[in-house]
Parts: structure tokens; C-alpha cells; sequence
């Protein structure tokens, strides 16, 4: 099967890994020209995934129509302040779209197959979530994650596409649930990150991913979707794994910022996108306009935003009134 991969970035990069050793023929688009040329050059994603041959059919292109053309399946992982342009030129397409990208954009409070089908109406859309680092994925490291549609025929062909030995797919009809675990749990991510730089340690980090969870939970149902599958690999699977990993970007920012690192210094120098920095926005105005308490994403908005001291941010979460667990 021909398909076609929107944004040449690790995560991007990897699913290709896993398609083109099923015997796909992978045709990845990215931005930039430069980039591009290097990939088809030597057949390695240097930037983003070092050591990682890419072999198989691949084809690297900078030109979108190209790369659509004759592709039975589009995967879209640019990020998601991007994810609306995209978005726009895919009107017509005939096959699946599955998003990989996970965040929820802020002037409308849509996630990305919420952007998919409110710009294209009629597109076969699905959502791929779980916890799944881009490194791990291409070496081959056993991962399980989760596909998402309203229709279940879409959902059992991407599970084919993309089922390997080593790279598990479950499927689910809850689609708004699996896009927002995926989305939220970058927040609490860093959140936890802040945790590691004041020098916490794993009490702490386990009581917030607990309450993490709840708060994910909470403001999902408020959005529609059911709260079990916040219990699942969209939900805490990704949580955990977002919120522990070495390799998590999210936790590493926050990290840095608990270090005392100005927010615009540790953005300036991350070689990836911090998906969490807009999602916190995104997730503060949506659980403002829905009336959802969420201590944690509230603090993280106001020490990413509103340039509130780390340590007073800290404070005033763990500071807050007792209550019955929830």
C-alpha cells in the first residue's frame, strides 16, 4: 500500500519505519527543502532519529501534491499549530487520514480530527495515540497504542496498516477520548518535568500523574468522550510514559523550567516541538468555557503564560483546600 506521511519529524519518521517494514511504500513530505534532500540522500533522519537506516521503498518530497498523488492512506504528523494549513489540502482525499499529532487548537477547542472534519466534511478520519517514543517505535522496542474512528471499518484498516509484531494497534470508537488523553497528558508531562528540576522526587510525581489523570478525565467527559478510556493506553499509558521518560520532550521542558530556565530559552532551544506549551493554553480556555476544575492545567497556564514563579505555582496547587478524592 502507498502511503503517505505529512511531516518529517521523529514521530512522522518512525510510523514510516514501521510501515515500510510491512512492506508499505512510504512517501514522506516535510517542509523544509534542505531536510528533505539530506533524507533522500543518505536514508537517515540524523536530526531526529540517529543510527536509524531508513530502508525499503521510500520517497522524499517537498512538494504536498506530489506526494498525495496515487497514496491510498495519508498520515498527517505535522505539529499542531500547522495541522489546520494541512488540513485545508486535503479536501477530496479518498482514503483514511489518521492523525498522529496530538494538542487541541486553541481559538476553536478542536482536536486535530476535530480540525480534519470541520475543514474537509466527508474524510475517512481516524486518530493514532498511546505511549509510543519515536526512538523506541524505529528500533523496534514492543509498543502497544490505540486507533480511534467513528467508523469501525476505518478503524480495522488502519489497525492492519500498522500492525507489526512489535507495534501492537487496539482500536476504539471513542475518538474525542483517545485525541484528548493524548493532548492533556503533555500538560501534566510537564508538570511532572517541573517536579524533577525542583528535585522532588517520586512521591510527588506519583500523586500528580494520580491527579493528572482525574483532571484528564474530567474535563474529557465535560467534552464528550467516556471516562474509561482515560484508564487506557491513550490515557495512562501515555501519561506515564510522558510523564517518567528521559525521552519525553514535555517532561524535559518542564524540567528545564523547574531549573530555573526562562520559558522562551527552553523553547528557543528545542530541536522538536513542545506539544504541551500550546496544549496548556488550549486546555485552560477549554476547561474555562466548559466550568471544569483543573488545578493543574491552570498553574501550568499561568507559569507558562502569565510568567508566574515556578516554585509559587507549586505552592498554590499543593496548597489547596482538602477534599474527598475523586
Amino acid at each position: 500500500m502507498k502511503v503517505a506521511i505529512l511531516g518529517a519529524g521523529a514521530w512522522g519518521t518512525a510510523l514510516g519505519v514501521v510501515l515500510s517494514q510491512g512492506g508499505h511504500s512510504v512517501r514522506l513530505w516535510g517542509h523544509r527543502s534542505e531536510h528533505v534532500s539530506e533524507l533522500a540522500r543518505t536514508h537517515f533522519n540524523a536530526r531526529f532519529l540517529p543510527g536509524i537506516p531508513l530502508v525499503g521503498d521510500w520517497l522524499f518530497e517537498t512538494e504536498f501534491d506530489a506526494v498525495l498523488a496515487g497514496s491510498e492512506v495519508v498520515i498527517v504528523a505535522v505539529p499542531s499549530k500547522a495541522f489546520r494549513e494541512a488540513a485545508t489540502r486535503l479536501v477530496g482525499f479518498q482514503g483514511p487520514v489518521v492523525s498522529v499529532t496530538k494538542g487541541i487548537e486553541f481559538t476553536s477547542g478542536l482536536t486535530m480530527t476535530g480540525i480534519l472534519d470541520s475543514v474537509a466534511p466527508g474524510l475517512q478520519t481516524a486518530a493514532l495515540s498511546g505511549p509510543s517514543l519515536a526512538l523506541e517505535v524505529a528500533r523496534g522496542v514492543p509498543t502497544a497504542v490505540v486507533v480511534a474512528s467513528r467508523d469501525q471499518a476505518v478503524s480495522r484498516r488502519v489497525q492492519d496498516l500498522f500492525h507489526r509484531p512489535a507495534f501492537r494497534v487496539y482500536s476504539s470508537s471513542d475518538i474525542i477520548g483517545v485525541e484528548l488523553g493524548g493532548a492533556l497528558k503533555n500538560v501534566i508531562a510537564i508538570a511532572a518535568g517541573v517536579c524533577d528540576g525542583l528535585g522532588y522526587g517520586d512521591n510527588a510525581k506519583a500523586a500528580l500523574v494520580t491527579r493528572g489523570k482525574t483532571e484528564m478525565m474530567r474535563l474529557g467527559v465535560a467534552c464528550g468522550a467516556r471516562a474509561e478510556t482515560f484508564a487506557g493506553l491513550s490515557g495512562l499509558g501515555d501519561l506515564v510514559l510522558t510523564c517518567f521518560s528521559r525521552l519525553s520532550r514535555n517532561r524535559g521542558f518542564g524540567e528545564s523550567l523547574g531549573c530555573g530556565r526562562p520559558v522562551a530559552e527552553v523553547l528557543a532551544s528545542s530541536a522538536s516541538a513542545v506539544e504541551g506549551y500550546p496544549t496548556a493554553k488550549s486546555a485552560w480556555a477549554l476547561a474555562q468555557r466548559l466550568q471544569v476544575d483543573a488545578p493543574i492545567i491552570s498553574e501550568m497556564h499561568a507559569m507558562l503564560y502569565e510568567g508566574k514563579d515556578v516554585r509559587q505555582a507549586v505552592h498554590d496547587l499543593l496548597s489547596r483546600d482538602s477534599k474527598a478524592e475523586d
